[in-house]
Protein backbone atom coordinates (compact mmCIF):
# COMPACT_ATOMS: atom_id res chain seq x y z
CA UNK A 1 0.00 0.00 0.00
CA UNK A 2 1.40 3.16 -1.23
CA UNK A 3 2.12 5.83 1.87
CA UNK A 4 -0.27 8.49 0.00
CA UNK A 5 -3.36 5.81 0.08
CA UNK A 6 -2.54 5.17 3.91
CA UNK A 7 -2.71 8.71 4.70
CA UNK A 8 -5.74 9.08 2.79
CA UNK A 9 -7.22 6.27 4.77
CA UNK A 10 -6.01 7.39 7.99
CA UNK A 11 -7.26 10.93 7.76
CA UNK A 12 -10.86 9.40 7.14
CA UNK A 13 -10.68 7.57 10.33
CA UNK A 14 -10.52 10.31 12.02
CA UNK A 15 -13.01 12.44 10.52
CA UNK A 16 -15.43 9.77 11.01
CA UNK A 17 -14.17 9.37 14.32
CA UNK A 18 -14.65 13.24 14.88
CA UNK A 19 -17.75 13.49 13.28
CA UNK A 20 -19.13 10.17 15.55
CA UNK A 21 -17.84 11.59 18.77
CA UNK A 22 -19.86 15.20 18.01
CA UNK A 23 -23.10 13.38 16.98
CA UNK A 24 -23.30 10.86 20.29
CA UNK A 25 -22.42 13.75 21.93
CA UNK A 26 -25.63 15.61 21.06
CA UNK A 27 -27.51 12.75 20.69
CA UNK A 28 -26.62 9.94 22.78
CA UNK A 29 -25.86 11.59 26.03
CA UNK A 30 -28.13 9.85 28.39
CA UNK A 31 -26.77 6.59 27.28
CA UNK A 32 -23.58 7.35 27.74
CA UNK A 33 -24.32 8.81 31.26
CA UNK A 34 -25.98 5.71 32.09
CA UNK A 35 -22.97 3.77 30.65
CA UNK A 36 -20.78 5.54 33.17
CA UNK A 37 -22.50 4.76 36.00
CA UNK A 38 -22.92 1.28 35.65
CA UNK A 39 -19.45 1.18 34.73
CA UNK A 40 -18.94 2.97 38.41
CA UNK A 41 -21.03 0.72 39.97
CA UNK A 42 -18.47 -2.28 38.99
CA UNK A 43 -15.36 -0.56 40.46
CA UNK A 44 -14.20 -2.15 43.57
CA UNK A 45 -15.35 0.36 46.90
CA UNK A 46 -12.64 -1.43 49.16
CA UNK A 47 -10.04 -3.77 50.04
CA UNK A 48 -9.87 -6.50 53.15
CA UNK A 49 -7.45 -8.44 54.55
CA UNK A 50 -9.29 -11.53 56.98
CA UNK A 51 -7.35 -13.93 58.75
CA UNK A 52 -8.47 -17.53 59.01
CA UNK A 53 -11.99 -18.08 58.76
CA UNK A 54 -11.94 -21.56 56.88
CA UNK A 55 -11.05 -19.27 53.98
CA UNK A 56 -7.01 -20.01 54.36
CA UNK A 57 -4.22 -18.90 56.91
CA UNK A 58 -4.81 -14.97 55.77
CA UNK A 59 -7.12 -14.17 52.98
CA UNK A 60 -7.18 -10.81 50.92
CA UNK A 61 -9.16 -9.04 48.15
CA UNK A 62 -11.72 -6.42 47.29
CA UNK A 63 -15.25 -5.75 46.98
CA UNK A 64 -18.39 -3.75 46.99
CA UNK A 65 -20.69 -1.89 49.15
CA UNK A 66 -24.64 -1.03 47.86
CA UNK A 67 -27.58 -0.90 49.35
CA UNK A 68 -28.91 1.43 51.97
CA UNK A 69 -26.33 3.00 53.99
CA UNK A 70 -23.80 0.28 52.21
CA UNK A 71 -25.95 -2.36 54.14
CA UNK A 72 -24.85 -5.14 51.92
CA UNK A 73 -21.11 -6.04 50.22
CA UNK A 74 -19.55 -8.93 48.05
CA UNK A 75 -16.16 -9.36 49.04
CA UNK A 76 -13.82 -11.64 46.24
CA UNK A 77 -10.62 -13.36 48.26
CA UNK A 78 -8.12 -14.60 47.58
CA UNK A 79 -6.16 -16.93 50.38
CA UNK A 80 -3.60 -19.32 51.48
CA UNK A 81 -2.89 -22.49 53.17
CA UNK A 82 0.62 -22.88 54.43
CA UNK A 83 2.71 -25.86 53.21
CA UNK A 84 2.54 -27.36 57.11
CA UNK A 85 1.94 -31.20 56.95
CA UNK A 86 1.29 -31.59 53.14
CA UNK A 87 3.69 -30.84 50.15
CA UNK A 88 3.09 -27.57 49.05
CA UNK A 89 1.10 -24.60 49.98
CA UNK A 90 -2.46 -24.13 48.52
CA UNK A 91 -4.59 -21.15 47.36
CA UNK A 92 -7.91 -20.22 48.08
CA UNK A 93 -10.95 -18.50 46.70
CA UNK A 94 -13.57 -17.32 48.23
CA UNK A 95 -16.94 -15.24 47.25
CA UNK A 96 -18.23 -13.75 49.93
CA UNK A 97 -21.80 -11.52 51.19
CA UNK A 98 -22.01 -9.75 53.95
CA UNK A 99 -25.05 -8.14 55.35
CA UNK A 100 -25.28 -4.88 58.25
CA UNK A 101 -28.64 -4.50 59.33
CA UNK A 102 -27.83 -1.99 61.66
CA UNK A 103 -25.56 1.06 62.19
CA UNK A 104 -24.78 2.88 64.97
CA UNK A 105 -23.01 6.37 64.99
CA UNK A 106 -21.16 7.17 68.22
CA UNK A 107 -19.22 10.42 66.52
CA UNK A 108 -18.41 12.26 63.73
CA UNK A 109 -15.76 9.19 63.04
CA UNK A 110 -16.51 6.45 64.97
CA UNK A 111 -19.51 4.06 64.60
CA UNK A 112 -20.28 0.48 65.29
CA UNK A 113 -22.14 -2.64 63.85
CA UNK A 114 -23.26 -4.53 65.95
CA UNK A 115 -24.02 -7.39 63.76
CA UNK A 116 -22.62 -8.29 60.57
CA UNK A 117 -24.08 -11.81 59.02
CA UNK A 118 -23.81 -13.58 56.45
CA UNK A 119 -22.45 -16.48 53.98
CA UNK A 120 -19.67 -17.54 51.60
CA UNK A 121 -18.61 -19.87 49.01
CA UNK A 122 -15.00 -21.30 49.61
CA UNK A 123 -12.99 -23.92 47.26
CA UNK A 124 -9.52 -24.90 47.43
CA UNK A 125 -7.35 -24.15 43.96
CA UNK A 126 -5.81 -27.46 44.20
CA UNK A 127 -6.44 -30.48 41.85
CA UNK A 128 -6.19 -32.96 44.89
CA UNK A 129 -9.61 -32.03 45.91
CA UNK A 130 -12.59 -32.67 44.31
CA UNK A 131 -16.49 -31.28 43.85
CA UNK A 132 -17.87 -34.67 42.56
CA UNK A 133 -16.55 -38.27 44.28
CA UNK A 134 -13.98 -39.87 42.44
CA UNK A 135 -14.58 -43.09 40.69
CA UNK A 136 -11.96 -45.06 42.70
CA UNK A 137 -14.34 -44.85 46.06
CA UNK A 138 -17.52 -46.41 46.27
CA UNK A 139 -20.87 -44.34 45.52
CA UNK A 140 -21.36 -42.36 48.67
CA UNK A 141 -17.99 -43.44 50.77
CA UNK A 142 -18.00 -39.32 51.37
CA UNK A 143 -21.16 -37.99 50.53
CA UNK A 144 -19.44 -34.58 50.39
CA UNK A 145 -17.42 -32.28 48.44
CA UNK A 146 -14.02 -31.99 49.62
CA UNK A 147 -13.41 -28.76 47.55
CA UNK A 148 -15.84 -26.58 48.11
CA UNK A 149 -17.60 -25.43 51.48
CA UNK A 150 -20.21 -23.52 52.46
CA UNK A 151 -20.48 -21.32 55.73
CA UNK A 152 -21.98 -18.99 57.57
CA UNK A 153 -20.84 -15.87 60.13
CA UNK A 154 -21.80 -13.66 62.56
CA UNK A 155 -19.84 -10.85 63.87
CA UNK A 156 -19.39 -7.10 65.09
CA UNK A 157 -17.56 -3.78 62.99
CA UNK A 158 -16.18 -0.63 64.42
CA UNK A 159 -15.69 1.94 61.78
CA UNK A 160 -13.32 4.76 61.99
CA UNK A 161 -13.60 7.84 59.44
CA UNK A 162 -10.36 8.87 58.38
CA UNK A 163 -11.20 11.59 56.07
CA UNK A 164 -13.44 14.17 57.29
CA UNK A 165 -14.41 15.99 54.23
CA UNK A 166 -15.41 12.30 52.97
CA UNK A 167 -17.85 9.84 54.33
CA UNK A 168 -17.25 6.70 52.35
CA UNK A 169 -13.49 6.97 53.49
CA UNK A 170 -13.14 4.96 56.39
CA UNK A 171 -11.04 1.97 58.04
CA UNK A 172 -13.10 -0.58 59.27
CA UNK A 173 -11.90 -3.72 62.07
CA UNK A 174 -14.01 -6.82 62.60
CA UNK A 175 -14.20 -10.48 63.43
CA UNK A 176 -16.50 -13.48 63.05
CA UNK A 177 -17.56 -16.57 63.85
CA UNK A 178 -17.75 -18.95 61.12
CA UNK A 179 -19.35 -22.81 60.41
CA UNK A 180 -19.13 -24.52 57.75
CA UNK A 181 -21.94 -26.75 56.09
CA UNK A 182 -19.93 -30.29 57.23
CA UNK A 183 -18.87 -28.91 60.58
CA UNK A 184 -22.50 -27.69 61.08
CA UNK A 185 -23.76 -31.34 60.22
CA UNK A 186 -21.30 -32.88 62.21
CA UNK A 187 -21.82 -31.12 65.17
CA UNK A 188 -26.12 -31.85 64.59
CA UNK A 189 -25.15 -34.97 64.91
CA UNK A 190 -22.95 -35.85 67.56
CA UNK A 191 -23.31 -34.66 70.79
CA UNK A 192 -19.64 -35.35 71.78
CA UNK A 193 -19.01 -31.93 69.52
CA UNK A 194 -18.75 -29.26 71.55
CA UNK A 195 -19.41 -26.00 69.59
CA UNK A 196 -16.01 -24.72 70.02
CA UNK A 197 -14.61 -27.68 68.02
CA UNK A 198 -17.41 -26.19 65.02
CA UNK A 199 -16.97 -23.09 65.25
CA UNK A 200 -13.91 -20.29 63.41
CA UNK A 201 -12.72 -17.24 65.08
CA UNK A 202 -11.38 -14.83 62.41
CA UNK A 203 -10.45 -11.30 62.26
CA UNK A 204 -9.81 -8.59 59.62
CA UNK A 205 -9.55 -5.40 58.83
CA UNK A 206 -11.26 -3.30 55.61
CA UNK A 207 -10.10 -0.37 53.92
CA UNK A 208 -12.61 1.38 52.14
CA UNK A 209 -11.58 4.17 49.74
CA UNK A 210 -15.00 5.42 47.93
Amino acid sequence: MKWSTFKRILLCLLLLSVTYSLVAKETYSPGVEKYHTLWNKLIPRYGKIQYAGSMGFLSAGTGWAYGTNDQWETDLLIGIIPRYSSKRAKATLTLKQNFMPWKIRLNDQFNIEPLACGLYLNTILDNEFWVKEPEKYPSGYYGFSTKLRTNIFAGQRISYRYDRNDLNKKITLFYELSTSDLYFISGATNKYIHPRDVLSLSFGVKLQLF
